[in-house]
C-alpha cells in the first residue's frame, strides 16, 4: 500500500464513483482504477461492488475506508506539526458558503487566513446548504456554514446565530417598510427556491402552523436570479436583510419586517463527523466565526441566540 492508493480508495468510496472521484482529484480515471485495482490485489480483498450506478465500500472496503481515513489524517497532522516548526500552519482547506453569505464573507476571509496562515492555502465554493452538506459528507469540503443544519451521524454541528427573514419588494427605500403579517404574505406571489432550501422549508412549516400555504410563483435556486426577478415585478421573496445588501442593486429593493411571528434562520458551521478536523482547519474554524462576528449586523431585539453546544440548528 502507498498513500496514493489510499486516497484514491477513500475518495472513491466517499463520493461513490470512479467518475466523481477521477475529477475529485485532477487525474484520469483509468489511471484511478488501476491504482485502486492494484491495492485490491495487494491485499487480496474487493473492496468496491462496481455496478453502472457507481461503486460502493464491501465488507472490506467499509474496514479500510475507517483505517484509510485515520491515516490520511495522521499524515496531514504530521505535515502540520513539521511546519509548525517553522513556525507556520501549513495544508489545505476547502471552505463551502451559502451564496448569501459567500458574498459577504469571502474576500474578509481569504484576506484574514493569508494573514495569519501564510504557508497555508484556502478554496471556497459556494452553493446552497444542500449541496454544501453533501461535500461534506462525501469529502470535498472540510468546513461549511449551512442555514437550519440538522443533526446527523455524519457531521458535527456548532450553531452561531440567527438571521431575520424580511418580505423583500420591488421599490426603493422611500416606499413603506411596515411590518407585515405572515398570514397576509400567504396571498403574495413568491419567488422562492425549490425544496429541500433551508428558507422555503421555515416559511411552509410557519405558514402550515397559521392553516396557509404560500403561493409560489416561481421556484429559482439562487439569490441573485430571485431579486432580479423581484425587481423586474414577478412576485416577492423571503431573504435575510444581508442577502439583499449583498446584492448588485441593493437600492432596488424593500424590506419589510415579517412579524406574527418572526421568521429566523440559524446560520451553523459544521465538519465531518467522520474525519477529526486537523490544526489548520481548526484555526479556520475560529476564523469564519470571528470574521462572521465582524460582518453581521449586531443581534436584534427579539432575535434568538445560538445554542452553546452542538446540537440541532434549527
Amino acid at each position: 500500500m502507498d498513500l496514493k492508493q489510499i486516497e484514491y480508495f477513500v475518495r472513491v468510496a466517499e463520493l461513490g464513483g470512479f467518475t466523481r472521484a477521477a475529477a475529485a482529484l485532477g487525474v484520469a480515471q483509468p489511471a484511478l482504477s488501476r491504482q485502486v485495482r492494484l491495492l485490491e490485489v495487494e491485499l487480496r480483498q474487493t473492496l468496491l461492488a462496481r455496478d453502472g450506478r457507481g461503486a460502493v465500500p464491501t465488507e472490506a472496503g467499509r474496514l479500510l475506508l475507517a483505517h484509510g481515513r485515520g491515516i490520511l489524517h495522521q499524515v496531514e497532522r504530521a505535515r502540520e506539526e513539521l511546519g509548525k516548526l517553522r513556525g507556520a500552519l501549513a495544508g489545505r482547506v476547502a471552505v463551502g458558503l451559502p451564496t448569501s453569505l459567500a458574498r459577504m464573507l469571502t474576500v474578509p476571509l481569504t484576506r484574514a487566513f493569508g494573514r495569519q496562515m501564510p504557508e497555508a492555502t484556502i478554496s471556497i465554493s459556494e452553493g446552497l446548504s444542500t449541496a454544501l452538506l453533501e461535500s461534506l459528507v462525501n469529502g470535498r469540503l472540510d468546513v461549511v456554514l449551512l442555514y437550519n443544519a440538522r443533526p446527523s451521524p455524519d457531521i458535527e454541528i456548532t450553531p452561531l446565530r440567527a438571521e431575520e427573514l424580511f418580505l423583500v419588494q420591488a421599490g426603493t427605500h422611500s416606499n413603506t417598510t411596515a411590518p407585515v403579517r405572515l398570514r397576509d404574505i400567504a396571498a403574495l406571489p413568491l419567488v422562492i427556491p425549490s425544496r429541500p432550501n433551508a428558507i422555503r422549508m421555515r416559511v411552509e412549516s410557519e405558514l402550515a402552523a397559521l392553516a396557509c400555504s404560500p403561493r409560489i410563483a416561481l421556484e429559482i435556486d439562487g439569490v441573485s436570479a430571485i431579486l432580479d426577478l423581484v425587481a423586474e415585478g414577478v412576485g416577492s421573496a423571503i431573504l435575510s436583510r444581508n442577502a439583499v445588501a449583498s446584492s448588485a442593486r441593493p437600492e432596488l429593493f424593500r424590506l419589510r419586517p415579517i412579524r406574527e411571528p418572526q421568521l429566523h434562520v440559524q446560520i451553523a458551521l459544521a465538519v465531518s463527523a467522520q474525519r477529526p478536523a486537523t490544526l489548520t482547519q481548526q484555526a479556520t474554524l475560529a476564523l469564519i466565526v470571528d470574521t462572521l462576528a465582524t460582518m453581521l449586523p449586531p443581534r436584534e431585539p427579539g432575535e434568538p441566540s445560538a445554542p452553546a453546544a452542538r446540537g440541532d440548528a434549527a
